[in-house]
């Protein structure tokens, strides 16, 4: 109990409530059960008409199948999410031979979350032998022996899978780079001449990023035009600094995400781009100028947001400023996707 305190402290978990676990997996849901039962005042629990059961190994249960097994426990008394089989099952018999195998095609794997009718489900569980306690493994098959009810079976997404090995952690992982890589928000003052090289560049990234929600906005009232995006656990951010102050825009930035805690769960990335133009002062002297870069990126690396910077060198000719533009862009989506936290304050060139 006490690691799990910490854990809703640290992240700053809000509305849930803790309750004494279990020698085996149906004696804690059992527990979690009475719990709502009992109605108790201080963990503001309440008997709820839908309960859904879910495994903290499956992280990544999407918003529309937790519906689907709430509305089809709602007409059904319980329904729970299933799989293909990807394997064929087999039963061995006392010798350890081959007895039988069932047919793959007519069976299913079943996964969570699970919904029920509370009532349903807490009196499944009021009936239930301390042989189903001890050694049952499917909530779905104790409404069905004790209170009659048959489970409607909602196909679930493959991302419902378990993480059970020590490989998994890696596949997940993989999940969570891939997912919170498909939204950008670019932050640049607006009230800049349209034509500005920003603008240009915004444009870009939006072409050569189809595959990923590009989104933007200003810092101009950073407390409504950042509301949204973070409420949404967007943790890609473009600065895009316009203005002559080099990091006066990243430095806001900054500050909003440090105050939001967005980056508690999850590192931020916050790339600040900077623009060379071919009339501006010489490349060694503005890259000299852009490196305290590194000193911000120490400070928010404290606060897990992960600091780097891109100068784009902006060229006179049409073609060649395009193509330092994609380059640019090119740049941006690798350092997202890979999250490398060994390019924190460095100053990258296109």
């Amino acid at each position: 109990m006490d690691a799990m305190k910490d854990l809703i402290q640290r992240y700053q978990h809000k509305r849930i409530s803790l309750v004494e676990a279990g020698v085996t997996r149906h004696r804690s849901i059992f527990n979690g059960l009475k719990a709502l039962a009992e109605g108790q005042r201080d963990a503001q629990l309440s008997r709820p008409e839908v309960v859904i059961i879910h495994d903290a190994v499956r992280p990544f249960v999407e918003e529309d199948i937790l519906l689907k097994v709430v509305t089809a426990a709602k007409e059904h008394g319980a329904a729970g999410a299933v799989r293909p089989l990807v394997s064929t099952v087999i039963s061995p018999d006392a010798d350890g031979c081959l007895d039988h195998s069932l047919e793959r095609a007519r069976h299913r794997a079943s996964e969570m979350p699970q919904a029920f009718l509370f009532d349903v489900i807490y009196e499944a569980y009021q009936q239930c032998s301390d042989y189903d306690l001890e050694f049952g493994t499917e909530c779905l098959q104790l409404a069905l022996k004790y209170c009659h009810i048959k489970a409607k079976l909602v196909e679930g997404s493959p991302d419902l899978w378990k993480v059970t090995y020590k490989r998994d952690l890696y596949a997940a992982e993989s999940i969570i780079k891939e997912r919170i890589s498909e939204q950008i928000h670019i932050v640049m003052d607006t009230k800049e001449d349209e034509e500005h090289i920003g603008h240009h560049f915004e444009e870009m990234l939006k072409n050569e990023l189809n595959h990923v929600k590009v989104t933007s906005g200003s810092l101009c009232h950073p407390g409504r035009d950042l509301q949204q995006i973070i409420l949404e656990q967007c943790y890609n951010f473009i600065c895009v600094n316009v203005k002559t102050s080099e990091f006066e825009e990243t430095q806001k930035l900054l500050d909003v995400l440090t105050e939001s805690n967005i980056s508690i769960l999850y590192p931020v990335v916050v790339i600040s781009v900077h623009f060379l133009d071919h009339k501006s002062v010489p490349i060694g002297q503005k890259m000299e100028n852009l490196m305290q870069i590194r000193e911000f990126a120490k400070e928010v690396k404290k606060r897990n947001i992960l600091l780097c910077g891109l100068l784009i060198y902006c060229p006179q000719e049409k073609q060649k400023l395009q193509d330092s533009l994609r380059r640019g862009a090119i740049i941006i989506a690798t350092l997202i996707k890979e999250r490398n936290s060994g390019l924190i304050g460095q100053l990258l060139v296109a």
